[in-house]
C-alpha cells in the first residue's frame, strides 16, 4: 500500500479516536512552563504534569502529531543530520497516550492492529525489542500479536529501559522494528536487530510502559496508575509506506530537495555528493517551524540553537554555490507540503522568510571573512602535518568576525581536523572575567542566596497595602551576616518576615521607601528578590540601631510605587497593541517598568513605521480612556491559557498564576503591581523606537506625571524657537528648513573661499621649492591649516612639481600637525614618506608614519615646528637612495 505523508498521519489519528482517544493539537516547540527543555523532542512532553501526577485532563487517552526538534542538549541529532537515512533536527512524532487508563496488553494490541491491519505491514518482517527483565511484556507480544519468540529480542536499560529524569516516573519499553530485506544489509558480519544500526533494520515504534516511580537511592515501585507513552516517527513510517530508501527519498523532503536542485543547477544523489542537499532540507524545516513558534536567531538558549542551524544551511548553501541568501527562497516549499497540518506556518510564512532573510545577510559577511580565515589556517597547519585547530585560532575567529566555536568544528571535522576546545574555553573564561571585572556595584547574588538560605520566603504584602508591620530576620552587612548595626555602619541589607516592598522582577524595578521604630531609620534604596522567595532591602541606616528580631513598620514610597504601576499596565496594553498592529508573531523579548519610563523589547524585524505608532498609541490611549478595570485572579497556567491570556515563554510558571485582565482588551500573566482601572495609567506617548539586536526591537514611553513633563519640556523648547525666530508655532517647520537652506549655502560659499585660498597658498608655496640635484623640495609651514587641509595641499603640490617631496606643517589650538608626499619615481629610487615624517615629527614631541608615498603625524610642541621644517630638508639630503 502506498500513502502520502498526510494520509499517514490522517490514518493514525483517526485510528485511534476509533479507540477512544481525544486528538489533541500538536504543542508549541517552545515547551510552556518546562524551563528543563529547549525545544518539544517528544509527544509525551506536553502531557509530563499529566504524567507526573501534577494536572488532570477531561480525558484519559489521547492522540497526537507532534512537531519535535531534537538540536540541542541532551537530545541533539544535529551532527548526525544528512550523515544518515532517518536522523532529522525537526521530525513528527505520531503518537497515543493513555493516563491511567489501558496498559501493555492494549498498547500492543492497538500498535499492532494499526501496522498490520490499516497499513497492512506484512508481519512476518516486523521485529519486536523487550526490556530484558520484562516477562510480561514478552509474553504479551505472542498472546496478543502471535510475535514468534524468536522474533522478540531483548535488550539492557539503556536502549529498553525509559525514565523522565533521575527520579520519577519510568519503565521499561518495547520497540517495533521492520526488516527491510537484503538490499539495505550492511557489510557487517553481526548484521542484526540490537546489534547493528544500519538501515535494513528500521526502527518505526517505541511503546514506553510508564509503571515504576524511582527515589532518590534508584528504588522502584509500582506506580497506582501504569500510563502508556507511546512514538512513531512520521519520517520513518513514510518511508517504508513509500518504498524509498531514506527519509530524504519521502514526499516530506523530496519537494524540498527538487527546489533546490533547481535553484542551483545541480543534480541530487543520494551517496555522500548529496550531504549538502539533506542538511538544507532538513534544517529548512526547523528553522521554519522554530521561527514560526516565536523564536529568533541570538546568541543564547534556544535562539542559539535556531541561529547555529539556520547558519549551518546557510555554509552549506556554499557548497551548492549558493553565495548570495537563499534559504528564505525554500520556506514556501515548506509550507506547501505541510502547512495544511499546521496552518501556523502558513500565516506566518512572510514573517518567517522576512526572518530568515535579514538573518543570512548578517551572517553572509560573517561567512565569507570567517571560512577564508579558516581555510587559510587550515592550510598552514597541514603543511606541519598538525591535525589540531589551536584553541588561540577558534578563539580569533569567534571574537574577530564573530564565526561560532560549533562551524569551527563542523569544518575541521570535514577536513579531519578536531579542535583545541579546552584552549577556547581558557580564553572565553578569561573573557567573561574581564567582562566581570568591568561590573561595579552589583551585589553578589549567588552569595546572598546561600547566606539567605536558612530563612523562610518572605511573605510579600505589596498587593494589598503599601505599609506593613514587620520583623527583622536578617542583617548583613560587607556580606556578612550580623546581630546589630548602627548609623557607622552605612550601608545595609535587612530581611524581614513580611514585607509591603516589591522585589526587582518580572521588568520591574524594585521599591524604595522606608523601615523604622523608635530606634532607628533605615532608607531603602532598592528591593530585590532572591530566586527562592527571600526578598531583601538594600538601602542606608540614616541613625539609630537596628538588631534582629526588630519590630519595624515598612513603607513604601507611594508616589513612586503608583507611577511604577501607571507604567507596568501600560506595558501589558503595549504587548496587545504591538500584536494587533504589527501581527502575533511579536513577543516581549525583554522589559524595563521603572518609575519615570517604561522600555519594551519586542521581536519584530522592521522598524517601526509613523503611521504604525501612531495606530499603537491610539489603541492604548483608546484602552486607558475608557477607564477598563483592572482584574487580578488566581488561576492555573492552562486555564489563563484557555481565557486568551499571554504567557511568556522564558518564565517558570507554578501550579497557580496571577492573570491581570484589562477589560477584555488584554490578559497576562504577572506578577508585578499594577492600577485599578486604566483611566490611572493618564496617557501615553512612545519617545523612541530602534533596534536592539537581530529581530529585536526596543519601545520606550512614558505615561502619567512622566507624559505630563514630556510633553511640558517639548513645549517649552517649541516656545523658545517661537521666540527666538519670530514665527507663529505653525510657521516653526517652514522657518527651520529655510534656516537650514541658508546654512548649506553659506556652507558651500564657505568653502569655495577656502578652496581659492588653498590654491593661492598651493601656487606661492611651489614657488618655494628647493632643487636637490634631480628633483625638488618643498618644506615649509601653513598658517591656521587642519590636517585635512595640508593633506589636500600636499597631494596638489606633488602632482604640480611632477619629481619631488612635500614636507608640510602646521599648528592649531597647541596642536601640531605634519605630512610628507613623495612622488612616484623617487618612491621607486628608495624615498620613504613614512620614514622621513617619523624623523620630523620626533622632533616636535610626536611620532607618526606611513606609506612609502604618503604619511601623516602629529606633535605637541609647536615652538619647534620651524625647526622640524628645516631638518626636514637635511633629512632628505642625506638621504641614502
Amino acid at each position: 500500500m502506498m500513502l502520502s505523508s498526510s494520509e499517514i498521519r490522517e490514518k493514525f489519528l483517526s485510528f485511534f479516536e476509533s479507540k477512544g482517544h481525544v486528538r489533541v493539537p500538536s504543542s508549541s516547540l517552545v515547551p510552556h512552563n518546562d524551563p528543563t527543555l529547549l525545544f518539544t523532542n517528544a509527544g509525551m512532553n506536553q502531557f509530563k504534569d499529566v504524567f507526573l501526577g501534577l494536572k488532570k485532563l477531561p480525558f484519559t487517552r489521547a492522540t497526537s502529531a507532534q512537531k519535535c526538534v531534537r538540536a540541542g542538549g541532551k537530545h541533539n541529532d544535529l551532527d548526525s543530520v544528512g550523515r544518515t537515512a532517518r536522523h532529522h533536527t525537526f521530525f513528527e512524532m505520531l503518537g497515543n497516550f493513555s493516563f491511567g487508563d489501558y496498559f501493555k496488553k492494549e498498547a500492543i494490541a492497538y500498535a499492532w492492529e494499526f501496522l498490520v491491519e490499516v497499513l497492512q505491514l506484512p508481519p512476518e518482517r516486523l521485529w519486536i525489542s523487550i526490556y530484558e527483565k520484562d516477562e510480561e511484556a514478552f509474553y504479551l507480544w505472542q498472546e496478543v500479536a502471535n510475535v514468534p519468540p524468536e522474533k522478540i529480542i531483548r535488550m539492557g536499560e539503556k536502549d529498553n529501559f525509559w525514565a523522565m529524569g533521575d527520579t520519577g516516573p519510568c519503565g521499561p519499553c518495547s520497540e517495533i522494528y521492520i526488516d527491510r530485506g537484503e538490499e539495505y544489509r550492511c557489510n557487517s558480519p553481526e548484521c542484526k536487530i540490537g546489534v547493528c544500526d544500519c538501515d535494513r533494520w528500521r526502527e518505526l515504534w517505541n511503546l514506553v510502559f510508564m509503571q515504576y516511580n524511582r527515589d532518590e537511592h534508584g528504588n522502584l515501585t509500582p506506580l497506582p496508575k501504569p500510563s502508556i507513552d507511546t512514538g512513531m516517527g512520521l519520517e520513518r513510517i513514510a518511508t517504508v509506506m513509500q518504498n524509498v530508501y531514506s527519509n530524504y527519498d519521502t514526499d516530506l523532503l523530496r519537494p524540498i530537495i527538487a527546489f533546490i536542485e533547481n535553484m542551483t543547477g545541480k543534480k541530487y544523489f543520494g551517496d555522500d555528493r548529496g550531504f549538502p542537499f539533506r542538511v538544507i532540507a532538513d534544517h529548512i524545516r526547523a528553522i521554519t517551524f522554530l521561527i514560526s513558534d516565536g523564536v529568533l536567531p541570538g546568541n543564547e538558549g534556544r535562539s542559539y540553537v535556531l541561529r547555529r542551524i539556520l547558519r549551518r544551511a546557510a555554509r552549506f548553501g556554499r557548497e551548492l554555490d549558493l553565495n548570495e541568501p537563499f534559504l528564505y527562497k525554500i520556506v514556501p516549499v515548506v509550507v506547501s507540503i505541510m502547512g495544511d497540518a499546521y496552518p501556523e506556518i502558513k500565516k506566518n510564512q512572510d514573517y518567517v522568510q522576512r526572518v530568515i532573510n535579514f538573518e543570512e545577510e548578517r551572517f553572509h559577511e560573517t561567512l565569507s571573512d570567517g571560512l577564508k580565515m579558516l581555510y587559510e589556517g587550515i592550510a598552514q597547519l597541514e603543511e606541519k602535518n598538525s591535525k589540531v585547530i589551536p584553541g588561540e585560532m577558534a578563539f580569533m575567529l569567534y571574537d574577530t568576525y564573530g564565526f561560532p566555536l560549533d562551524l569551527t568544528e563542523d569544518v575541521a571535522r570535514e577536513k579531519g581536523f578536531t579542535v583545541d576546545r579546552e584552549a577556547f574555553n581558557k580564553l572565553m573564561e578569561k573573557q567573561r572575567e574581564r567582562a566581570r571585572a568591568k561590573r561595579k556595584g552589583e551585589y553578589p547574588i549567588d552569595e546572598l542566596y546561600e547566606i539567605l538560605k536558612p530563612l523562610d520566603p518572605t511573605v510579600f504584602v505589596g498587593y494589598e497595602s503599601l505599609t506593613s508591620e514587620a520583623q527583622v530576620e536578617m542583617i548583613i552587612f560587607d556580606n556578612e551576616p550580623v546581630v546589630e548595626a548602627n548609623e557607622n555602619t552605612k550601608d545595609l541589607i535587612l530581611v524581614l518576615d513580611r514585607t509591603p516592598f516589591y522585589g526587582e522582577a518580572g521588568g520591574q524595578v524594585g521599591d524604595t521607601g522606608v523601615i523604622e521604630n523608635e530606634s532607628f531609620t533605615f532608607t531603602v534604596k532598592d528591593t530585590k528578590r532572591t530566586p527562592d522567595g527571600k526578598i531583601y532591602h538594600i538601602g542606608k541606616l540614616e541613625k539609630g540601631y537596628v538588631r534582629l528580631k526588630d519590630k519595624v513598620t515598612a513603607k513604601v514610597n507611594e508616589a513612586r510605587r503608583k507611577d511604577i504601576a501607571r507604567n507596568h499596565s501600560a506595558t501589558h496594553l503595549l504587548h496587545r497593541a504591538l500584536k494587533d498592529v504589527l501581527g502575533e508573531h511579536v513577543n516581549q523579548s525583554g522589559s524595563l517598568v521603572a518609575q519615570d519610563r517604561l522600555r519594551f523589547d519586542f521581536s519584530h524585524f522592521t522598524a517601526l513605521s509613523e503611521e504604525e505608532i501612531k495606530k499603537i498609541e491610539d489603541l492604548v490611549n483608546k484602552a486607558i480612556l475608557e477607564d477598563l478595570p483592572v482584574i487580578v485572579e488566581e488561576t492555573t497556567v492552562e486555564e489563563a491559557q484557555k481565557a486568551g491570556a499571554i504567557a511568556l515563554f522564558s518564565e517558570k510558571y507554578g501550579e497557580k498564576v496571577r492573570m491581570v485582565s484589562m477589560g477584555s482588551y488584554s490578559k497576562e500573566l504577572c506578577g508585578g503591581t499594577h492600577v485599578s482601572t486604566t483611566s490611572e495609567i493618564g496617557l501615553f506617548k512612545i519617545i523612541s523606537e530602534g533596534s536592539v539586536g537581530a529581530g529585536v526591537r526596543r519601545i520606550e514611553a512614558v505615561t502619567g506625571w512622566n507624559f505630563l513633563n514630556y510633553t511640558r519640556e517639548n513645549l517649552t523648547i517649541i516656545s523658545n524657537l517661537v521666540e527666538v525666530l519670530k514665527v507663529k508655532p505653525q510657521d516653526l517647520i517652514t522657518k527651520v528648513e529655510e534656516l537650514l537652506e541658508t546654512i548649506k549655502t553659506t556652507e558651500r560659499q564657505i568653502e569655495s573661499l577656502r578652496q581659492q585660498l588653498i590654491n593661492k597658498k598651493v601656487e606661492d608655496l611651489a614657488n618655494n621649492k628647493i632643487s636637490l640635484g634631480d628633483f625638488s623640495v618643498i618644506s615649509t609651514a601653513v598658517e591656521d591649516a587642519s590636517a585635512e587641509d595640508l593633506r589636500n595641499i600636499s597631494d596638489v603640490l606633488r602632482q604640480k612639481i611632477k619629481s619631488g617631496i612635500v614636507v608640510l606643517g602646521s599648528s592649531t589650538g597647541g596642536k601640531v600637525y605634519l605630512v610628507c608626499a613623495v612622488t612616484k619615481d623617487l618612491v621607486e629610487k628608495g624615498y620613504h614618506a613614512g620614514k622621513i615624517v617619523k624623523q620630523v615629527a620626533e622632533i616636535t614631541g610626536g611620532s607618526g608614519g606611513g606609506r612609502p608615498d604618503f604619511a601623516q603625524a602629529g606633535g605637541k610642541y609647536p615652538e619647534k615646528l620651524g625647526q622640524a621644517l628645516s631638518i626636514a630638508v637635511d633629512i632628505i639630503k642625506s638621504w641614502k637612495v
